[in-house]
Formats: C-alpha cells, sequence, structure tokens
C-alpha cells in the first residue's frame, strides 16, 4: 500500500492542529484595583475608575465633556500603549456617556492621547542606537578588508617570518583584531545593558513615588463622575480555531495563509464581506468572532484592520465597495456576476488627518459591548457572574438589550500614525495632550 500523500489535507477535526493565533491582543478585565500606588500609576491599564494622567500639567476637566449634553463623562478605559522604540511614555483615555439622549450622537464618546518624554529611556535608545551604528561600521570595514586582501594580496610590508603561510596569517592576523575588537564591544553592550537595567529599575520607582505623591484630591476630576471601583485591563492574545482542510487533488498549489513576521497569521484582516440583502453578514461574522472569546473588553491591533459591528454607513466608508465591470445590456454579453467582495480600506475619507501633523490616522482599538456589561457590574456593584450568566449577557448585549444607558456596538479609535507631539509652531513638546478620531457603531 503506497504512503499517503503528505499533500492530502483532512478536514478531520482530530487531525485539526491547534488553535492560530492572529495579531490581535484582547483586553480582559481582571479584578479590583486596590493598590493607592497603582491607582495612581499611568501605566496600569484599567476599565473604569478615575484617570492617572501622564502629562506634568493635568489636562483640563473639558476633556472627558460630552459633546452633545456638555456634562463630564464617566472614564470607560484606560490604556497604556507607548510605541516600540519611541523615548514617550503613552496612554489612551477614552470616555463616554450614558445619558440617554446622547446615544447615537457623535461627540458622546471621545478618546485622548497623553504623552510624556521620557528622558532616561530616551537615553538609553540612542545609546542603543550607536551601538548598533558602530557595529554596522566594523561590520563594514571587515567586509572592506576583505575585499582588499583578496584584490591585493602583495600589499604585506613584512616579509621576515619564512613561514609559507605568511600571508595568510597577516591577513587572519588584521581580522584577528577585529574580533577582538567585537569582543570588546559585546562586553561593553553587556554592561552598558546592565547598567541601563538598573537605570531603569531606578526610574521606575522614582516614577511611582512621584505618581504616589500626586493625587487628585485637589482636582476637579475627583469630583467627576466614575464607575467605582476600577478593574485591571489585562491582554491577552486572540485565537481562533483553524479553518477546516479540504481534500486538494495531488500536484494542484495551495497558498499559504497570511502570516507576519513573528508566525502570527493575519489571513482574518484579508477575508472580504460579501454584498447581501437577506442577512447584516457583517453583523453575523462580528458575533461568531467575539464568540470565540466572549469576555473580550477590548480589541487592540495598532495600524490593523478593525473588526466592524454592522453594515451601516462606517462600515461603508471602511469597507467601501470595490469598482467593476459595467453589467452587459445586450444578450449575447450575458455574464455571470459574482458579488462583490469589500476589504478594509485605510485610505476611506471618513478617517480625517492628524490636525497637528496632517499624518494619517491608523486604527488601534476598539471598544467591544461586554465592557457595557462590565461598567454596568461595576456600577452596581453585583455579584460575580458564572461563565453561562456572562455568555448570556454579552448575547444580550450584541442583541441590544443592554440595560445600561450607553448604546453602542462598537467604538473604534484611529490615531496619529505619527504619535506626533509637535505644537501649533512645529516645535516638538515633553508633553503632550491630544484627541483621537472615535467612529462609533450603534447596536441594531
Amino acid at each position: 500500500m503506497p504512503p499517503p500523500d503528505e499533500d492530502d489535507w483532512s478536514d478531520s477535526d482530530e487531525e485539526l492542529g491547534s488553535e492560530v493565533e492572529t495579531s490581535v491582543l484582547l483586553g480582559i478585565s481582571d479584578g479590583l484595583i486596590t493598590s493607592v500606588n497603582e491607582l495612581a500609576d499611568a501605566a496600569v491599564s484599567r476599565i473604569g475608575g478615575h484617570p492617572a494622567f501622564l502629562p506634568t500639567n493635568e489636562p483640563p476637566i473639558s476633556s472627558s465633556q460630552c459633546k452633545i449634553c456638555s456634562f463630564p463623562m464617566e472614564l470607560l478605559v484606560q490604556l497604556w500603549c507607548p510605541f516600540e522604540n519611541s523615548p514617550m511614555d503613552r496612554a489612551l483615555y477614552v470616555w463616554g456617556c450614558a445619558n440617554p439622549g446622547c446615544q447615537r450622537k457623535d461627540g458622546s464618546v471621545r478618546a485622548w492621547r497623553g504623552l510624556r518624554f521620557n528622558e532616561k529611556y530616551a537615553a538609553k535608545l540612542q545609546a542603543k542606537l550607536a551601538r548598533k551604528q558602530e557595529q554596522e561600521e566594523t561590520k563594514r570595514l571587515g567586509e572592506l578588508a576583505k575585499v582588499a586582501s583578496k584584490t591585493n594580496p602583495f600589499s604585506v610590508t613584512s616579509t621576515e617570518t619564512t613561514s609559507p603561510f605568511a600571508l595568510g596569517a597577516q591577513i587572519f592576523g588584521d581580522l584577528a583584531s577585529g574580533a577582538n575588537l567585537s569582543n570588546e564591544t559585546v562586553q561593553k553592550e553587556l554592561s552598558e545593558d546592565e547598567e541601563s537595567d538598573n537605570e531603569s529599575a531606578t526610574s521606575e520607582q522614582t516614577l511611582l513615588t512621584a505618581m504616589t505623591n500626586a493625587t487628585l484630591s485637589e482636582s476637579p476630576w475627583a469630583a467627576a463622575s466614575a464607575y467605582l471601583p476600577p478593574l485591571y485591563l489585562s491582554t491577552a492574545s486572540e485565537y481562533l480555531p483553524p479553518k477546516p482542510k479540504a481534500k486538494v487533488p495531488f500536484g494542484a498549489q495551495v497558498s499559504e495563509l497570511a502570516v507576519e513576521e513573528g508566525g502570527k497569521d493575519i489571513s482574518w484582516a484579508f477575508e472580504p464581506y460579501e454584498n447581501s440583502l437577506e442577512v447584516d453578514q457583517v453583523f453575523e461574522r462580528f458575533i461568531k468572532r467575539v464568540g470565540y472569546e466572549g469576555e473580550q473588553c477590548i480589541r487592540y491591533e495598532l495600524n490593523g484592520t478593525p473588526l466592524p459591528f454592522s453594515s451601516d454607513k462606517i462600515f461603508e466608508s471602511l469597507f467601501p465597495t470595490p469598482s467593476s465591470d459595467p453589467l452587459p445590456v445586450t444578450k449575447p454579453d450575458f455574464k455571470v456576476v459574482f458579488p462583490q467582495r469589500r476589504t478594509y480600506s485605510p485610505s476611506s475619507s471618513v478617517l480625517s488627518p492628524c490636525p497637528s501633523c496632517k499624518g494619517n490616522r491608523v486604527f488601534e482599538c476598539q471598544l467591544m459591548p461586554n465592557l457595557i456589561n462590565i461598567l454596568r457590574g461595576v456600577e452596581s456593584n453585583s455579584k460575580k457572574l458564572s461563565d453561562e450568566e456572562r455568555r448570556a449577557a454579552v448575547q444580550k448585549t450584541l442583541k441590544g438589550g443592554s440595560e445600561k444607558g450607553m448604546e453602542w456596538g462598537t467604538c473604534m479609535i484611529f490615531s496619529c500614525e505619527n504619535d506626533c507631539r509637535i505644537d501649533a509652531v512645529g516645535k516638538e513638546e515633553k508633553d503632550v495632550w491630544r484627541e483621537e478620531l472615535v467612529l462609533v457603531q450603534w447596536d441594531v
């Protein structure tokens, strides 16, 4: 009996591998925050409570005011989300209005980006860059030495030794010196990294002390309405079940799933949406995707693809109908027309550019329906729900049956891709407080 064909895929559940990790991070509620130090620490992501600000100068209370009723809104979430290799500490703050009269109106959910220049981390980044440049220069000189040795083998000035390997000894002697230099550089890097780690620990302790001393007791923020007590917001990777594998004829080519650097599956982001007059496939797909992890309150994927809630005007703008050839009008030219399929367009006109640097805004995160359930539970101080009760509550919210005043299905936050910090005259600021774009899809 011939061995089984390795290219022959099976849709058997027993042969399916482990779940596939996507590029999305999920924010999940993770218990009460009771530590005074952590309440004052901007690096602690949270649900509800009062904000812990990054800018040295406290932002005005008007930042949280609803644009409809003008009353201060409650903090929904605060996210610690610094950009990679950036000298800026960074956090996102999202407020939402629960006033029934403000629902389904722009301005009832607002998001702000807070930045603060971290001098010690900036110095560490600069030293890291300098070491990288030094390594590249050493590598370049070594390659030049190799080329020179091959093109001019008679450039050796000393021939005192009678060894037949004298020429080679001279050439590799230069490389050995380079190797010693490389070892010295490595030792220097290790000592600098150790010193940087010690400085980082000292910096974190200093920052914690400063935040502990900075309270909101004499601030208008202390009197603002809030969902208390606040909850930790922890992160977890999103995992999806692998797609069923179909039988493929021998010799047929199979395209691989789209995988980003790091081995995470991003193929879901390229899955198109089909037009349908019968069923809101967007909503059905949203429920199916959220159902894999019903406790998710936040979806975070910087410069990624949002998960639309329903086929409304926002969906139409973010996932525009692709252009197609005009339909034939004569019978001989009759042809089959397949349903139009939509994909996410980061250049959508609804995504207004950053008003400060005029750069593009990119998707960063979105609030999920379960957040309303969590906030309602915090406000009423209800007992901990069982898994079945929680799933039922999520399904109720998805179907538009939430008891809370907020009626959104999802709130998408789009932020400046440059994470800019320039002022009106083009000068870089060390403390930044900027409002970002929020697109809200309301429940159906």
